[in-house]
């Protein structure tokens, strides 16, 4: 008769670390949903009308803005965004929709606006450095450019013993 193997047979438990390593590597490739900023609710939103609404029934409409206008505070901007990231990437945005509200100076709205992902930029930066324009100097110019400029002792710049 056969001696009993207090410990499991070889393939399960090959099985089972095959199938734990799959499932963390899947959970490395994770694809993950963000949201930011104002949650849009188009019913509310199409709800603000220029020439009957003013600034608070907006506010009471809509809520608190995400920010007001930097150069007047007669705009409004509530602004939303989604995005997507796979596992330790960068998040790239999917949806975005930025709402502004206008009024005039008493207070009344004038226009709304909606935009969306059209008008985000992309920038590409080139490398590690940013492109200036004037002198290019090296590493030791830098360390002992300035030797013998003005201001050094001796030289009259400074005002001694007065």
């Amino acid at each position: 008769m056969p001696i009993a193997n207090p410990l499991l047979p070889a393939r399960p438990v090959r099985l089972i670390v095959a199938g734990l390593a799959l499932a963390l590597a899947a959970s490395g490739c994770a694809q993950l949903k963000g949201r930011q900023g104002y949650v849009v609710d188009p019913v509310l939103t199409n709800a603000v009308t220029p020439g009957v609404d003013n600034r608070e029934s907006v506010e009471k409409t809509l809520g608190r803005p995400t920010f007001v206008g930097q150069f007047s505070d007669n705009e409004y901007y509530y602004v939303s965004r989604e995005t997507r990231q796979l596992a330790f990437a960068r998040p790239r945005p999917v949806a975005q929709q930025v709402l502004r509200v206008r009024f005039d100076p008493a207070g009344n709205v004038v226009a709304v606006d909606k935009t969306g992902l059209e008008l985000v930029s992309k920038i590409h930066p080139e490398g590690d450095t940013t492109p200036t324009l004037g002198r290019h100097r090296s590493f030791f110019e830098d360390i002992f450019g300035n030797i013998g400029a003005v201001g050094a002792p001796g030289m009259g710049g400074g005002s001694q013993g007065q």
